[in-house]
């Protein structure tokens, strides 16, 4: 599984009311990722820019319903419908057919892990990153140049539980964007 997420130089996913306009939207390191992860372009997106979806190494999303809402509140039901969208929550009421709901996420991603396919993204929050954090085995993250101070932090709610990751990779652009590529320490 891979944890493929924006986050500021503070380790923030997201500011205190799930705000993320102070990522930067445009730059130079965007044409690199959509070139590496095009499957991670919501389709409204996509569609807005005139983006073509293209199959990647994700074939799997996985979000906590806090990461869907967005896409929920301007009436988007299923954000990733070119990939298998899995929402973790225990209130699954007025979700579209086309998402799996876990109200077990440790569970389910130990099951798919196990299952033939490409790579399995979470994509956020990170309340949920917290709790799936031993099955991470990558992260990459898309470190921002900007200070949040406070907000939804990149591990949310877990455990103290020292976790090693080796830095196997970086790229820096112009926009200041730094991608970072961690594998899980073994």
């Amino acid at each position: 599984m891979v944890y493929y997420v924006a986050v500021s130089l503070d380790g923030f996913i997201a500011g205190p009311s799930g705000e993320t306009d102070a990522f930067l939207a445009g730059g130079d390191h965007l044409s690199a990722l959509l070139a590496e992860f095009p499957e991670t372009v919501p389709v409204h997106v996509a569609e807005a820019l005139g983006i073509p979806i293209a199959a990647g190494r994700f074939d799997t999303v996985i979000m906590g319903r806090n990461t869907l809402g967005p896409a929920l509140e301007i009436g988007v039901a299923s954000p990733y419908p070119h990939l298998r969208q899995i929402v973790a929550t225990h209130r699954p009421r007025g979700l579209s057919a086309d998402l799996d709901v876990t109200d077990d996420p440790l569970r389910s991603v130990r099951e798919l892990k196990g299952a033939p396919g490409g790579d399995l993204w979470l994509c956020g929050g990170g309340e949920l990153a917290g709790s799936l954090r031993p099955e991470i085995d990558r992260l990459i993250l898309k470190r921002n140049p900007v200070v949040f101070g406070r907000g939804i932090p990149l591990f949310g709610g877990s455990a103290y539980a020292p976790r090693s990751f080796d830095l196997v990779g970086t790229r820096a652009f112009d926009s200041g964007v730094v991608i970072e590529e961690y594998a899980a320490a073994r």
